[in-house]
Protein backbone atom coordinates (compact mmCIF):
# COMPACT_ATOMS: atom_id res chain seq x y z
CA UNK A 1 0.00 0.00 0.00
CA UNK A 2 2.76 2.44 0.98
CA UNK A 3 4.56 1.65 -2.28
CA UNK A 4 1.43 2.44 -4.33
CA UNK A 5 0.88 5.69 -2.45
CA UNK A 6 4.49 6.68 -3.05
CA UNK A 7 4.15 5.86 -6.78
CA UNK A 8 0.98 7.92 -7.00
CA UNK A 9 2.66 10.87 -5.28
CA UNK A 10 5.63 10.64 -7.64
CA UNK A 11 3.35 10.59 -10.68
CA UNK A 12 1.37 13.53 -9.30
CA UNK A 13 4.60 15.45 -8.65
CA UNK A 14 5.83 14.74 -12.18
CA UNK A 15 2.51 15.93 -13.63
CA UNK A 16 2.66 19.16 -11.62
CA UNK A 17 6.26 19.76 -12.75
CA UNK A 18 5.31 19.17 -16.40
CA UNK A 19 2.36 21.54 -16.05
CA UNK A 20 4.54 24.20 -14.45
CA UNK A 21 7.11 23.82 -17.24
CA UNK A 22 4.39 24.14 -19.89
CA UNK A 23 3.01 27.25 -18.19
CA UNK A 24 6.50 28.73 -17.93
CA UNK A 25 7.13 28.06 -21.65
CA UNK A 26 3.80 29.59 -22.59
CA UNK A 27 4.44 32.65 -20.45
CA UNK A 28 8.06 33.28 -21.36
CA UNK A 29 8.54 31.43 -24.63
CA UNK A 30 11.70 30.09 -26.19
CA UNK A 31 15.00 31.69 -27.10
CA UNK A 32 15.70 31.63 -30.83
CA UNK A 33 19.35 32.20 -31.74
CA UNK A 34 21.46 32.56 -34.88
CA UNK A 35 24.97 33.56 -35.87
CA UNK A 36 25.70 36.07 -38.63
CA UNK A 37 28.78 35.90 -40.84
CA UNK A 38 29.35 39.04 -42.91
CA UNK A 39 31.43 39.03 -46.10
CA UNK A 40 32.58 42.51 -47.15
CA UNK A 41 32.89 43.36 -50.82
CA UNK A 42 35.54 45.95 -49.91
CA UNK A 43 38.22 45.22 -47.32
CA UNK A 44 37.78 48.39 -45.30
CA UNK A 45 38.15 47.27 -41.70
CA UNK A 46 37.57 50.73 -40.22
CA UNK A 47 34.15 51.25 -41.77
CA UNK A 48 30.84 50.80 -39.98
CA UNK A 49 30.29 47.62 -41.97
CA UNK A 50 33.09 45.89 -40.05
CA UNK A 51 30.66 45.71 -37.14
CA UNK A 52 28.12 42.88 -37.15
CA UNK A 53 25.76 44.88 -34.94
CA UNK A 54 23.89 46.43 -37.88
CA UNK A 55 22.04 43.20 -38.59
CA UNK A 56 18.45 42.61 -37.39
CA UNK A 57 16.39 39.40 -37.41
CA UNK A 58 12.68 39.31 -36.61
CA UNK A 59 9.90 36.74 -36.49
CA UNK A 60 6.34 37.39 -37.66
CA UNK A 61 3.58 34.91 -36.71
CA UNK A 62 2.77 32.89 -39.84
CA UNK A 63 -0.12 30.87 -41.18
CA UNK A 64 -1.46 27.77 -39.43
CA UNK A 65 -0.57 27.13 -35.83
CA UNK A 66 0.59 30.66 -35.17
CA UNK A 67 0.52 32.57 -31.88
CA UNK A 68 -1.18 35.92 -31.61
CA UNK A 69 0.93 39.01 -31.16
CA UNK A 70 0.84 40.24 -27.56
CA UNK A 71 -1.38 43.15 -26.60
CA UNK A 72 0.33 46.38 -27.61
CA UNK A 73 2.36 47.92 -24.82
CA UNK A 74 2.64 51.68 -24.21
CA UNK A 75 4.94 53.05 -26.89
CA UNK A 76 8.31 54.15 -25.57
CA UNK A 77 9.79 57.50 -26.59
CA UNK A 78 12.98 57.17 -28.65
CA UNK A 79 15.75 59.57 -29.60
CA UNK A 80 18.23 59.94 -32.46
CA UNK A 81 20.74 62.53 -31.31
CA UNK A 82 22.64 64.66 -33.81
CA UNK A 83 26.11 65.44 -32.53
CA UNK A 84 29.54 65.73 -34.15
CA UNK A 85 27.84 65.30 -37.54
CA UNK A 86 26.60 61.85 -36.53
CA UNK A 87 23.32 60.26 -35.53
CA UNK A 88 23.43 58.39 -32.24
CA UNK A 89 22.51 55.58 -32.13
CA UNK A 90 23.01 54.67 -35.77
CA UNK A 91 20.31 51.96 -35.62
CA UNK A 92 16.95 51.99 -33.84
CA UNK A 93 14.35 49.19 -33.83
CA UNK A 94 11.01 50.52 -32.59
CA UNK A 95 7.37 49.36 -32.35
CA UNK A 96 5.04 50.75 -35.03
CA UNK A 97 3.51 53.97 -33.71
CA UNK A 98 6.62 55.08 -31.84
CA UNK A 99 7.71 58.71 -31.68
CA UNK A 100 11.37 59.37 -32.39
CA UNK A 101 12.88 62.69 -31.35
CA UNK A 102 15.68 64.26 -33.42
CA UNK A 103 17.47 66.80 -31.18
CA UNK A 104 20.22 68.94 -32.73
CA UNK A 105 23.19 69.19 -30.36
CA UNK A 106 25.63 70.50 -32.95
CA UNK A 107 26.48 74.24 -33.12
CA UNK A 108 25.02 74.49 -36.64
CA UNK A 109 21.90 73.65 -38.67
CA UNK A 110 20.75 70.19 -39.71
CA UNK A 111 18.04 69.05 -42.13
CA UNK A 112 16.94 65.48 -41.34
CA UNK A 113 15.01 63.67 -44.07
CA UNK A 114 13.97 60.26 -45.36
CA UNK A 115 12.57 59.92 -48.89
CA UNK A 116 13.15 56.19 -49.13
CA UNK A 117 11.42 53.03 -47.84
CA UNK A 118 9.51 53.18 -44.58
CA UNK A 119 8.48 56.55 -43.17
CA UNK A 120 8.97 59.49 -45.52
CA UNK A 121 9.55 62.92 -44.00
CA UNK A 122 11.54 66.13 -44.27
CA UNK A 123 12.13 68.10 -41.06
CA UNK A 124 13.59 71.13 -42.85
CA UNK A 125 16.34 73.30 -41.41
CA UNK A 126 16.48 73.58 -37.64
CA UNK A 127 19.08 75.16 -35.44
CA UNK A 128 21.34 74.08 -32.62
CA UNK A 129 19.51 73.29 -29.38
CA UNK A 130 16.17 72.62 -31.06
CA UNK A 131 14.44 69.30 -31.70
CA UNK A 132 11.78 67.78 -33.93
CA UNK A 133 9.79 64.54 -33.62
CA UNK A 134 8.58 61.97 -36.14
CA UNK A 135 5.92 59.30 -35.55
CA UNK A 136 6.78 56.03 -37.30
CA UNK A 137 3.20 55.01 -37.89
CA UNK A 138 3.64 52.09 -40.29
CA UNK A 139 5.91 49.09 -40.63
CA UNK A 140 9.09 49.46 -42.64
CA UNK A 141 12.76 50.38 -42.85
CA UNK A 142 13.58 54.10 -42.94
CA UNK A 143 16.99 55.27 -44.14
CA UNK A 144 17.65 58.68 -42.64
CA UNK A 145 20.11 61.35 -43.75
CA UNK A 146 20.96 65.03 -43.36
CA UNK A 147 20.53 67.21 -46.45
CA UNK A 148 23.54 69.33 -45.43
CA UNK A 149 26.04 66.73 -44.23
CA UNK A 150 26.29 63.68 -46.56
CA UNK A 151 28.35 61.71 -44.02
CA UNK A 152 25.38 61.51 -41.63
CA UNK A 153 23.12 58.44 -41.79
CA UNK A 154 20.88 56.35 -39.56
CA UNK A 155 18.30 53.58 -39.85
CA UNK A 156 14.96 53.21 -38.05
CA UNK A 157 13.18 49.86 -38.38
CA UNK A 158 9.53 49.97 -37.27
CA UNK A 159 8.06 46.52 -36.50
CA UNK A 160 4.67 45.19 -35.43
CA UNK A 161 6.25 42.15 -33.82
CA UNK A 162 8.16 42.24 -30.51
CA UNK A 163 10.14 39.14 -31.53
CA UNK A 164 13.35 40.58 -32.92
CA UNK A 165 17.05 40.54 -32.17
CA UNK A 166 20.03 42.75 -33.08
CA UNK A 167 23.38 41.09 -33.68
CA UNK A 168 26.18 41.82 -31.23
CA UNK A 169 29.71 42.74 -32.33
CA UNK A 170 30.54 39.03 -32.73
CA UNK A 171 27.54 38.31 -34.94
CA UNK A 172 25.41 36.54 -32.32
CA UNK A 173 21.65 37.16 -32.40
CA UNK A 174 19.11 36.18 -29.73
CA UNK A 175 15.33 36.58 -29.96
CA UNK A 176 13.89 35.91 -26.50
CA UNK A 177 10.49 34.95 -25.11
CA UNK A 178 9.10 33.60 -28.41
CA UNK A 179 5.89 31.59 -27.88
CA UNK A 180 5.73 28.18 -29.60
CA UNK A 181 4.22 28.37 -33.09
CA UNK A 182 4.89 29.10 -36.75
CA UNK A 183 6.77 32.21 -37.84
CA UNK A 184 8.26 33.87 -40.90
CA UNK A 185 11.88 34.98 -40.46
CA UNK A 186 13.03 38.31 -41.95
CA UNK A 187 16.61 39.60 -42.11
CA UNK A 188 18.01 43.10 -42.61
CA UNK A 189 21.68 44.08 -42.82
CA UNK A 190 23.18 47.46 -43.62
CA UNK A 191 24.79 47.32 -47.05
CA UNK A 192 23.10 44.00 -47.82
CA UNK A 193 21.56 43.25 -51.21
CA UNK A 194 17.75 43.38 -50.68
CA UNK A 195 17.19 40.45 -53.06
CA UNK A 196 19.80 38.33 -51.29
CA UNK A 197 18.36 39.22 -47.87
CA UNK A 198 14.94 38.06 -49.06
CA UNK A 199 16.46 34.69 -49.85
CA UNK A 200 17.40 34.33 -46.16
CA UNK A 201 13.73 34.64 -45.17
CA UNK A 202 12.13 31.34 -44.30
CA UNK A 203 9.49 29.56 -42.29
CA UNK A 204 10.46 28.81 -38.69
CA UNK A 205 8.58 26.51 -36.33
CA UNK A 206 9.37 27.37 -32.72
CA UNK A 207 9.01 24.71 -30.04
CA UNK A 208 9.06 25.22 -26.28
CA UNK A 209 12.84 24.86 -25.93
CA UNK A 210 15.85 26.82 -27.24
CA UNK A 211 16.20 26.85 -31.02
CA UNK A 212 19.25 27.63 -33.15
CA UNK A 213 18.71 28.91 -36.69
CA UNK A 214 22.34 28.24 -37.54
CA UNK A 215 24.80 30.35 -39.54
CA UNK A 216 23.58 33.11 -41.86
CA UNK A 217 26.02 34.34 -44.53
CA UNK A 218 25.44 37.96 -45.62
CA UNK A 219 27.32 39.88 -48.33
CA UNK A 220 27.60 43.64 -47.79
CA UNK A 221 28.88 46.41 -50.04
CA UNK A 222 29.65 50.05 -49.25
CA UNK A 223 28.35 51.09 -52.67
CA UNK A 224 24.80 50.20 -51.59
CA UNK A 225 25.02 52.73 -48.76
CA UNK A 226 25.66 55.74 -51.02
CA UNK A 227 22.83 58.26 -51.27
CA UNK A 228 21.85 61.58 -52.82
CA UNK A 229 20.29 64.63 -51.19
CA UNK A 230 16.57 65.09 -50.64
CA UNK A 231 16.17 66.48 -54.17
CA UNK A 232 17.65 63.33 -55.70
CA UNK A 233 20.83 65.18 -56.63
CA UNK A 234 24.48 64.80 -55.74
CA UNK A 235 25.61 66.74 -52.67
CA UNK A 236 27.36 69.98 -53.45
CA UNK A 237 31.07 70.12 -52.58
CA UNK A 238 31.45 71.42 -49.01
CA UNK A 239 32.24 75.10 -48.66
CA UNK A 240 35.05 76.26 -46.35
CA UNK A 241 33.59 76.40 -42.85
CA UNK A 242 34.59 76.46 -39.22
CA UNK A 243 32.47 73.28 -38.88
Amino acid sequence: MKHRIRQTLLLFSASVTALQTARYSAAYGAEVTAHVQIEHAAKEAKTRMADHSYVVLWLIPGAGNDPELPIAQPVTHYRLLQHNKEFSPHLLVVPVGSNVEFPNRDPFFHNVFSWFNGKRFDLGLYESGSSKTVRFDHEGISYIFCNIHPEMSAVVIALRTPYFGVADSEGNVAIRDVPPGNYELSVWAEGGDPDELKKLARHVQVASGPQDLGLLHIDTDLQRMKHKNKFGEEYAPPEPSAY
